[in-house]
């Protein structure tokens, strides 16, 4: 935790080395909530003049449901395709195919201006199949719609609970430093 960067005065921060375009994921379960279906994932992101080598940059949320299957809330700004991407699953619930979906809003992480603060906010929601839609995300205030349903159920057996995942994927070989600050995931 440092209090500079940060907006709030207590920002988290992530110190990342990587070899052959290897990342790092940091997760924290927060809670239980099986029947929430709506999300509005809100954070501050700080990418340091070392995050110059960041390929991608996924805030993701986890949330097992109250059949025991879990929703992989999976959302990135992919530095490869320039788009932001959403996560679903290509298989069946028993035999589930991860896989990432590319959308046509376009979103490069080495884009991000850095040593600055960046407002991402993120709406998503559920029904209770497992259908996740994805509706828009923000970039400093900048709308973006998605507006994408896709499957995005698995059978992992994960204990029940919503956990949220902070994913920094590097380009090649190096290290970098992102803080995130006033992350809220607010729930309805």
């Amino acid at each position: 935790m440092t209090g500079s960067p940060s907006v709030s005065g207590n920002a988290r921060q992530f110190d990342t080395s990587f070899t052959n375009f290897g990342g790092e994921t940091y997760s924290l379960v927060y809670n239980n909530d099986p029947s929430a279906t709506n999300f509005f994932y809100d954070a501050w992101v700080y990418l340091s003049s070392s995050a110059s080598n960041m390929a991608s940059l996924e805030m993701d949320m986890n949330q097992v449901m109250a059949n025991g299957a879990t929703v992989i809330y999976g959302f990135q700004c992919d530095g490869y395709t320039g788009t932001w991407d959403y996560t679903a699953n290509g298989g069946s619930l028993a035999k589930p195919v991860d896989k990432w979906v590319h959308s046509s809003a376009p979103c490069n992480v080495s884009n991000w201006a850095a040593d600055q603060w960046h407002h991402v906010q993120i709406s998503y929601s559920r029904d209770n199949s497992g259908n996740v839609t994805y509706h828009s995300v923000w970039l400093d205030g900048a709308e973006a719609k998605i507006n994408a349903t896709v499957f995005s159920a698995f059978a992992l057996d994960w204990i029940p609970a919503l956990l949220t995942n902070f994913q920094v994927d590097g380009n090649g070989n190096g290290s970098n430093t992102v803080y995130l600050d006033a992350l809220t995931i607010s729930r309805w």
